[in-house]
């Protein structure tokens, strides 16, 4: 059996079609069996190294799996210590001081709207159709919801939401309505919702409003509005700033409040002004170009290509590079037209300094001595920044969740078991793909959760995977 570590060094080619070819130009083909991913790997924590890892809880939800929603907290070690009979489009969990002192609180949907299986794309999972959002507690009753005040009576939230320090609720909807200019056709236009604790909704942004403040030529602005794509902006992340350096020291652009967005499908980043609805900050969609064959990216260095992006927030006060950007740059295909991608490239994390536009550090398969292509997803995916300088990330499609040291090493791994419906759609007469996608996940400190909740902490070593065997029948 192949160690899953390796496994991400091993897979190659497969993931880009051109990679293959461009290997074989480049003189470094390999024998077949290390362009494969392999159909076996472990699961679970596969290394651990306590002394140099943040050690916390990790929380992730699927609710893909209408009949089988669940929210898990793992530890360390992987054992499962607690879970929820909900989860969320994210699973996100509260810090104890936000709903009256109380532990172990998660956002999660509340309810679910049916719709005989067609979400946004017929055939793929319903992740549009959440009528209401809320909290839970530790004993998975609800705390609060909210949603039926949205128009249609549902919010149709997807990839984010937040709470705010004035108890209100972010929520990032899709409001599925005709636009002008688009034609006589109903699109999914992100809109974000501030609910009270009533449920009412007291502040909204819609994207279509703002579409000439986003850096687009005349000639993007005409294939935009041409798309055949119904979610045509796909925004994946909306979080609003916190407290930070840049706004004490009087850059109104980075005022706490104000609203951080990011467009998988149009490969830009920006932030909204809470007052006025004015976007006064962006990083794309048109960057410099980058390519790997000609050498390696340079760090720090300018901000160049990033396509298909997940989880653009501003790091927290008190962390390690508090008021820097981080974003996990999918390279998967995005923007109008899509962009050009690297043949031997693979995801990256990249902390940007905001000011700057300036990439002050990044994470890539190289980073651990590996090929880039060793790490990638080219949907989903997150990263977050931890108390100790360690970056958590979540490799989403493989379901792939690590902790990287600054300079790189990997102290902690962990492979989900759990088999989800993926965003795939199947083949005629075939059942639903399945994998151990993973969305977005989140370190939690032991502080937030119930006194007397257990944990582990016991080293795990990372093997060879030359000596990994599937045993053979006698």
């Amino acid at each position: 059996m192949i160690h899953n570590t390796h496994r991400h060094y091993l897979r190659g080619a497969h993931l880009r079609g051109t990679c293959l070819a461009a290997m074989l130009a480049l003189g470094l083909a390999q024998a077949p069996a290390a362009l494969a991913a392999p159909s076996i790997y472990p699961t679970g924590v596969t290394r651990y190294d306590p002394a140099r890892a943040y050690n916390s809880y990790v929380l992730f939800g699927d609710n893909t799996n209408e009949n089988d929603t669940k929210t898990y907290l793992i530890d360390m070690n992987g054992h499962v210590v607690h879970t929820w009979g909900h989860a969320g489009f994210p699973t996100k969990m509260l810090p104890p001081g936000a709903m009256d002192g109380k532990k172990g609180v998660i956002g999660v949907e509340i309810s679910h709207e049916k719709s005989n299986g067609i979400g946004i794309i017929p055939g793929l999972p319903d992740v549009y159709q959440t009528k209401e959002i809320g909290f839970v507690g530790w004993n998975d009753k609800v705390l609060w919801k909210g949603g039926t005040a949205a128009p249609g009576g549902a919010l149709h939230q997807h990839h984010d939401w937040a709470r705010l320090p004035n108890g209100n609720v972010l929520a990032l909807g899709s409001w599925q309505h005709e636009i002008p200019d688009f034609g006589k056709r109903v699109m999914y236009d992100d809109v974000i919702y501030e609910l009270n604790p009533k449920g009412e909704i007291v502040w909204q942004w819609v994207t279509s409003e703002h579409l000439g403040e986003l850096g687009f030529s005349d000639k993007q602005l005409a294939m935009i509005h041409n798309t055949k794509l119904l979610d045509y902006f796909h925004i994946n992340d909306m979080e609003p700033l916190g407290p930070n350096h840049w706004a004490k020291a009087g850059d109104t652009r980075f005022a706490p409040g104000n609203i951080m967005i990011s467009a998988r499908n149009a490969n830009f980043t920006a932030i909204i002004d809470r007052k006025t609805g004015h976007v006064v900050w962006e990083i794309g969609p048109n960057y410099p170009a980058r390519n790997l064959l000609l050498g390696a990216d340079k760090v720090p260095g300018p901000i160049n290509q990033i396509s298909g992006q997940h989880d653009s927030h501003m790091i927290p006060e008190g962390l390690p590079g508090a008021g820097n950007i981080l974003i996990f740059d999918n390279q998967g295909e995005g923007g109008y037209p899509p962009v050009a991608l690297n043949p031997l490239g693979g995801t990256r994390v990249l902390e940007i300094d905001p000011a700057k536009k300036e990439i002050v550090w990044s994470y890539t398969g190289r980073s651990s001595d590996m090929p880039e292509w060793s790490f990638y997803s080219p949907i989903v995916g997150s990263a977050q920044r931890l108390p100790n300088g360690n970056t958590l990330i979540d490799e989403g499609t493989d379901g792939r969740v690590f902790q990287v040291t600054k300079d790189g090493a990997i102290v902690w791994e962990y492979v989900s078991p759990y088999q989800v419906r993926v965003p795939v759609a199947a083949l005629p007469g075939r059942q639903p793909v399945v994998g151990n996608l993973l969305y977005r996940v989140q370190a939690v400190p032991y502080d937030w959760v119930p006194a007397g909740t257990p944990h582990a902490e016991k080293p795990v070593k990372a093997l060879n995977p030359a000596d990994f065997h599937v045993p053979t029948s006698e």
